[in-house]
């Protein structure tokens, strides 16, 4: 009955500032911080670091490897340990600091199936002088947009509706149904799809029937 109220759980003990490390090590570190006798404190500080650098030999080569386990050393001791570290001393306001909010990529919902990578293109294709180059890269661009439009919706489409979504994507900066040039046929892209499916459709079947013929031989 004593050993059950004398049990100790998690919720009850002290916060572990680095939990990878675990309780034994946040033990030694507060250990270190108790310790009244600069010379020993710093002689039990550096003993941690090497403990610490044995856990972690795979990074031993990784640039700044030692100043980042002094950084830790400070961290779990909640900067309270006064020692000589061979490192600047990050001060603690500075790890705590928030990092600035990534911005999300922004969405086309109304043609989500030409994805965010269309209209980047298309940023880049306007920001572009006039001339052969651009020309070939519009028409790329429409192309791409044909094979997107393809896989995600329907087993046809007009190269008009191509043309008409792209003005509509690039602000009425790229318009080239007044051209009069064709895409790629939709068939040709179909055709393309059915030829991979169909291989990776034989390599599964392949398989399937390597393991049919196998199953029955014996093994040694």
């Amino acid at each position: 009955m004593n050993v059950v109220e004398n049990l100790q759980y998690n919720t009850e003990r002290s916060k572990l500032f680095i939990p990878e490390y675990g309780r034994h090590f946040q033990k030694m570190v507060d250990h270190a911080v108790s310790i009244a006798d600069r010379e020993e404190r710093n002689k039990v500080a550096k003993s941690i670091i090497s403990v610490m650098g044995n856990l972690q030999p795979h990074l031993r080569d990784v640039p700044d490897f030692q100043h980042k386990l002094w950084d830790q050393l400070f961290i779990m001791a909640d900067f309270k340990l006064d020692v000589d570290s061979p490192f600047p001393i990050t001060p603690k306001e500075v790890l705590q600091q928030r990092p600035e909010p990534l911005e999300y990529p922004q969405n086309f919902p109304k043609y989500r199936f030409y994805g965010n990578n269309i209209k980047r293109m298309i940023d880049v294709a306007i920001k572009w002088e006039k001339g052969d180059m651009r020309s070939g890269l519009e028409y790329a661009i429409a192309n791409h947009m044909k094979k997107c439009y393809l896989n995600w919706n329907k087993d046809t489409v007009e190269d008009s509706a191509i043309f008409t979504h792209l003005k509509e994507l690039s602000d009425g900066e790229i318009d080239l149904a007044p051209d009069g040039e064709s895409l790629t046929d939709s068939g040709q892209f179909l055709k393309n799809r059915l030829a991979k499916s169909n291989r990776y459709g034989s390599n599964t079947h392949n398989n399937k029937k390597g393991q049919r013929n196998n199953r029955g031989k014996k093994r040694y």
